[in-house]
């Protein structure tokens, strides 16, 4: 890799400007939607919910607060997921951009590099007016939340590099279902974004605590209660341990596609 990824990077910010506010209301239409739905209207019936802390001490969270803190984790996973699969996948199969890109000095490790970065942005960009969303209707007010930015960043390149192994060996659009269908959708419901994840059998609990989304709710949570988060070390390497791993996953899996 080299330097020249940056060029790839500000190629796609450059055709993404002329799309950014209708890219904006589409990335934070559906997480606001869900918040306004299930914060307000379900947060009514459930009032508030029991968050249980690992020393012990348990604290009755508002149900807005919580969902809150989970979506916003959700919403900058779904981002960078759909900007490093269906975005780079047209831009690598259907529109050739990566093959026109590779005439020019630049490598395709560049290229790789500067599609997951590229996702990550997109998703701390969304995540961004989010947050801004929820700071004005009050749901936190605590400092805190700047680390929280950071976290979002993180989660944004984890997912980013984890989708662009299903990108490299993808086919067409509807091999992407399997990667939403199989490993996204049933992550949200067992990482604790919509319910305490207590509540859930032991067994689905450890497997939990293996996925990524898991581990970025529990640093986010916590900050948004004014906390600090137990076992931060743990969470934060957890991700950059399946963003590593993933990147160099894809690196190799592109690699392969593109000697064909």
């Amino acid at each position: 890799m080299s330097r020249h990824f940056a060029a790839v990077w500000l190629r796609n910010l450059l055709v993404w400007r002329k799309l950014a506010l209708p890219s904006l209301v589409g990335n934070i239409a559906e997480p606001l939607i869900w918040l306004v739905a299930f914060g307000y209207g379900m947060g009514a019936l459930v009032g508030a919910v029991t968050v249980a802390w690992p020393n012990g001490e348990a604290q009755a969270v508002p149900y807005l607060v919580f969902l809150a803190s989970g979506s916003i984790c959700m919403s900058a996973m779904n981002a960078a997921t759909f900007e490093a699969l269906y975005s780079a996948f047209s831009r690598m199969h259907v529109q050739k951009t990566w093959d026109g890109i590779l005439n020019t000095p630049v490598t395709l490790d560049d290229i790789v590099l500067a599609e997951m970065l590229w996702a990550a942005f997109k998703a701390l960009f969304t995540a961004t007016a989010i947050l801004a969303v929820m700071l004005a209707l009050g749901i936190s007010h605590s400092p805190k939340l700047l680390l929280a930015w950071g976290v979002l960043g993180l989660t944004g390149i984890t997912f980013a590099a984890l989708a662009l192994i299903f990108n490299a060996l993808a086919k067409g659009y509807d091999f992407f279902t399997y990667y939403f269908t199989l490993w996204l959708t049933p992550m949200t419901f067992v990482s604790g974004v919509f319910f305490p994840r207590e509540q859930l059998p032991g067994w689905v609990q450890v497997i939990g605590d293996l996925l990524p989304l898991t581990h970025a709710v529990q640093l986010v949570r916590p900050l948004f209660l004014d906390r600090w988060p137990p076992d931060a070390a743990l969470h934060i390497a957890v991700l950059l341990g399946y963003a590593l791993g993933a990147y160099g996953v894809a690196l190799v899996l592109t690699r392969r596609r593109f000697a064909r």
